[in-house]
């Protein structure tokens, strides 16, 4: 299921003008606005310390990265700064757990870890919307950006499906579990079929990384691990067609406990 797969992919597309603000005052003024940043990229070489210091107090992600990498984002004159706008409103993982339990509804959310391929992102995106997930979890570092190729490939479902940015994904974790919910991780490094899994109590499930799957530390912190039976030659699937299977294989079982 998340196996190493080595297949090539298409190099990523550039942001489009829509999607990003350069320039020192321009990027300062969309800081303190109050929309949602996905990244922000400044110069190493210069010490533009009122934007590392209003990111800060936001708690907004930033890199510091060499003038050529601004470069190939745009000609422009970046004055060594630019922000990326996310198209969405990131949502506050407690408000929305709180709201699933208030309307009785039992939690089913999906955590992604290092997730970073903006194709799979939205794919994903869409089949988890499509099966009823309250929430998408995904780290402040280290995943992949959300911008108009994410939106265009989860066919709108960003439009709809809370998606929560945290900075800490074991604590997230810690969180949830000290919530009611159970932890899945869905990796081939475990002898526990998913059909094994009872999905219809309150679940988060974790998918990882396309280059190396779920982190170490995430594996051993989850209540159960759960294989997808592969029993062709090819070792893997790729992860938004294994979040698909599993996903709906927590849908099938709800389903089946309504009835029963």
């Amino acid at each position: 299921m998340e196996k190493r797969n080595y297949t090539l992919r298409k190099p990523a597309p550039r942001p489009s003008q829509a999607d990003m603000v350069f320039g020192t005052q321009s990027v300062l003024e969309t800081l303190r606005s109050g929309k949602e940043i996905e990244r922000l990229f400044i110069q190493r070489e210069l010490g533009l310390n009122e934007i590392e210091k209003t990111a800060k107090e936001l708690g907004i992600p930033y890199q510091r990265v060499p003038i050529e990498k601004l470069n190939r984002v745009t000609r422009k004159n970046h004055q060594g700064v630019i922000a990326f706008v996310s198209p969405i409103q990131y949502m506050p993982l407690h408000n929305v757990l709180t709201q699933v339990y208030e309307d009785g509804k039992t939690p089913l959310l999906l955590l992604l870890d290092r997730v970073t391929d903006v194709r799979n992102f939205g794919a994903i995106a869409r089949t988890a919307e499509c099966a009823g997930v309250q929430a998408l979890i995904v780290p402040t570092k280290g995943g992949a950006q959300i911008n108009a190729d994410a939106m265009k490939t989860s066919s709108g479902a960003l439009n709809f499906l809370p998606v929560c940015r945290e900075p800490n994904l074991y604590e997230t974790l810690l969180y949830l579990r000290n919530s009611g919910l159970q932890i899945v991780a869905c990796t081939e490094k475990t002898e526990k079929s998913l059909y094994d899994i009872d999905f219809s109590i309150p679940t988060v499930i974790i998918m990882g990384s396309e280059e190396d799957g779920i982190s170490k530390e995430f594996i051993q912190l989850a209540d159960s691990g759960a294989r997808i039976p592969l029993n062709g030659q090819v070792e893997s699937l790729n992860v938004s067609v294994a979040s698909s299977v599993v996903l709906y294989e927590a849908v099938r079982q709800r389903v089946v406990a309504k009835v029963s």
